[in-house]
């Protein structure tokens, strides 16, 4: 299984995770303070709301998620070998989750897009004001 991951910045989140229920018909995955994300089914994708007040509406990041590691690793070469510069993090948390990614650097127009598959769920957002070392562009 493989779906396009969005994530998006909203304004309320509440709102908005009433609002992604009732268009895709389904219940948030997961919900935590500031976070939510869907895990659609129809079409295949990963939608993940962050509450950033004043950047409501905008594109945060986008992603891939992939069945495992192996496949990681295989996106990863076959970018390379297209000229595709990539930042690598393994286990890494973000988004509340322990992941294996990578971020493609050099997209034309300055968007963010990992490619990531999700190890295990964790209790914590991920990076901290003192601890950045982990993170990639941007942790979500």
């Amino acid at each position: 299984m493989s779906r396009v991951q969005l994530a998006l910045n909203v304004e309320n989140l509440a709102e908005s995770i009433d609002f992604y229920r009732k268009l895709f018909g389904t219940e948030p995955a997961k919900v935590r303070e500031g976070y939510a994300n869907f895990a659609v089914a129809e079409p295949p994708l990963k939608l993940v709301l962050l509450q950033n007040p004043g950047h409501g509406g905008s594109i945060n990041h986008l992603g891939v998620e992939v069945e495992g590691v192996d496949e990681v690793d295989a996106h990863q070469t076959r970018l390379a070998d297209a000229g595709l510069a990539s930042l690598e993090q393994h286990e890494t948390t973000c988004c509340y989750a322990k992941q294996d990614k990578f971020w493609i650097e050099n997209a034309p127009n300055g968007e963010q897009w990992e490619i990531y598959t999700v190890l295990a769920d964790s209790p914590v957002f991920g990076c901290t004001p003192t601890d950045t070392t982990s993170c990639g562009p941007s942790c979500c």
